[in-house]
């Protein structure tokens, strides 16, 4: 049984909006389309066949949900082959003709690609923003993949499945954005222990830690830089979207021209939200789903919220990491023990 939801500092946005969450879910054993209809059945919605591997399920009660084979090479280039009514749920839309050979071509090129790539590659669902308070919701879906017989990460060493989470900020606020960093940096070791890492996701680059020379500068004392400074620093050791925080997102939001004049990567899209991309899927594990790993993440925002408690860790971790042979699990451990750790309501 899924655990209850922990309530994060901010519940609302600067606007008084209740705070929404992105979820992305990679897994093996069940195709897109099976996928999209035991989303239809869940949450409601009209099934729309974009290719043969990548289907979309609109007007749900949450918004539309995508279902495809995580590869950009199996699919067609977004435009979804039904442009009229969405397809009633459980049922097909017609293909319109091709506008010419060569549309044509590719298309069952790219459909061949999808059917020799789903052997092994997994399929993602990504969901639409949902309220935190309703992310309890979204263990439907993983009991529905458990009973369809589909396996995470967790199920074999050739796995390096994810979930995602894209909590929308509270405040875009220099400060605000600067603490989120902090304590995600001063938590990073203790999440990777709790989340038990498996192999693959330790060795895959798109979840590599943050280079600890940029940890050491953020959590300095007199570390405040304004927003342009906190991007710019952030783009300088961090050019790259394969960190287990993924700012770009944000940042590109905030700073478009910025980001991409510095970061050449056409898949950055930019969101209002933190791209935590962390949590292996862990199918095979009673009790696991997106509470978890959302109540995990909750740590990371309430320690950005006691600023004292942030800064007390944050000299202890320049210490610690500042001494000779230094120990990642030594500091997981005491961050573990630190009072007021796993700490608050929990009754969303």
């Amino acid at each position: 049984m899924a655990p209850p939801l922990k309530r994060p500092p901010q519940e609302t946005t600067e606007n008084g909006a209740t705070r929404q969450v992105g979820v992305e879910l990679e897994f093996i054993g069940l195709e897109s389309q099976p996928t999209a209809e035991l989303v239809s059945r869940l949450y409601g919605g009209n099934i729309v066949k974009v290719d043969a591997h990548h289907y979309r399920v609109e007007e749900t009660r949450f918004g539309d949900f995508e279902i495809e084979l995580d590869t950009q090479y199996a699919h067609s280039k977004g435009i979804a082959q039904d442009q009229g009514a969405a397809a009633p749920s459980g049922t097909e839309p017609a293909a319109p003709p091709a506008s010419d050979w060569g549309d044509r071509l590719e298309g069952q090129l790219r459909s061949a690609v999808g059917d020799v790539a789903k052997l092994w590659l997994p399929t993602e669902v990504s969901a639409p923003p949902i309220a935190w308070n309703e992310l309890d919701r979204m263990e439907e879906l993983i009991e529905g993949l458990r009973e369809a017989g589909c396996e995470g990460s967790d199920a074999s060493l050739l796995y390096a499945f994810g979930l995602q989470l894209n909590p929308e900020v509270p405040s875009f606020s220099a400060d605000s954005l600067r603490r989120h960093l902090q304590a995600y940096l001063v938590l990073s070791a203790w999440l990777r222990v709790e989340i038990g890492l498996d192999l693959t996701r330790r060795l895959v680059p798109f979840v590599a830690p943050f280079p600890r020379g940029y940890a050491l500068m953020v959590l300095r004392e007199d570390y405040q830089p304004n927003l342009r400074g906190l991007i710019l620093d952030y783009l300088d050791h961090n050019p790259t979207r394969n960190r287990e925080l993924d700012m770009l997102p944000l940042f590109a939001h905030l700073d478009l021209r910025r980001v991409t004049a510095m970061v050449e990567d056409e898949r950055i899209r930019a969101r209002p939200t933190f791209h935590y991309r962390l949590p292996g899927t862990r199918l095979s594990e009673p009790g696991w789903g997106v509470s978890v790993e959302w109540n995990r993440w909750v740590e990371v925002e309430r320690l950005a919220a006691d600023e004292e408690r942030l800064m007390e860790m944050a000299v202890a971790y320049r210490r610690h990491f500042d001494a000779p042979f230094a120990s990642t699990e030594d500091w997981a451990a005491r961050v573990r023990a630190w009072p007021g750790m796993g700490d608050g309501e929990a009754d969303a």
